[in-house]
């Protein structure tokens, strides 16, 4: 069994020493060398977010005895985007698009699949289960954290395709509305382009409404986003809430 072995080594007069495990490497790595290693792994796979606060929980919509949990869902399957990361609950846009659906007086409840740092890959484990509601019109915001982080392209695509499939198969008469992102231009001009098109080819294929930027007129624009220029504020939620809408409320006036 290796020990650690201490290292003492005098600098402009500082005395200093660390710890390592000898044959691990020719050079010898401070522990706090794979501390911030093993940090800087963790913040990556979570993308830097904590666990969200989902608008409208959808654990608790799926388990409502109200008679509300008759009406038609309007299921937001999507990541902290969706989640309002940093808002309260209300002040998410699936929240507001509620709000909408009411004051038009559709008969239609929203639930809130949001979920922080969620990839395709976890929206396709997560889909089955959300599809015991009698699901009326998805809504899928997925696919930004699998650009954030390098994710391939066809695993993307075969994962979004997954979830329309059992969507559609489990309520044959659903309607899609898919959320288009747009990838950040230092993964490359051949990555943004594949990226950017699989959108509005899955909206062709699945006879889906498209939106084809969740973000626009929100993305870079500082008063509308959070400190880290990634998250919405409420103010940019609001924004979203319009985009939403205008290609939603056609759907559900079309039923």
């Amino acid at each position: 069994m290796r020990r650690w072995v201490r290292q003492v080594s005098t600098r402009a007069g500082r005395r200093t020493q660390h710890y390592f495990l000898p044959g691990l490497r020719a050079r010898r790595e401070p522990i706090a060398a794979w501390v911030s290693f093993a940090v800087c792994a963790a913040l990556a796979l979570a993308c830097g977010e904590p666990e969200p606060r989902a608008a409208v929980p959808a654990a608790a919509a799926a388990a409502e005895l109200e008679p509300t949990a008759e009406l038609p869902v309007v299921l937001f399957l999507g990541t902290s985007l969706t989640a309002g990361y940093g808002l309260a609950s209300e002040e998410a846009f699936p929240a507001l698009v509620q709000q909408r659906i009411d004051q038009a007086a559709l008969p239609y409840r929203v639930v809130n699949a949001g979920v922080s740092g969620d990839t395709s890959a976890g929206g396709r484990r997560r889909i089955d289960w959300l599809l015991r509601m009698p699901v009326a019109v998805l809504v899928v915001e997925l696919g930004a954290n699998d650009m954030l982080r390098g994710l391939g392209i066809e695993a993307l695509q075969d994962n979004l395709e997954s979830i329309l499939e059992r969507t559609r198969d489990a309520h044959p008469g659903v309607r899609f509305l898919i959320a288009g992102m747009r990838a950040a231009p230092n993964l490359g001009t051949a990555y943004a382009q594949q990226f950017d098109a699989i959108f509005p080819a899955l909206a062709e294929r699945y006879d889906s409404a498209l939106i084809p930027f969740l973000l626009d007129g929100v993305a870079a624009v500082r008063h509308l986003n959070q400190p880290d220029g990634i998250h919405p504020t409420a103010e940019g939620h609001a924004v979203i809430t319009d985009t939403v809408w205008r290609a939603l409320e056609p759907i559900l006036q079309d039923d």
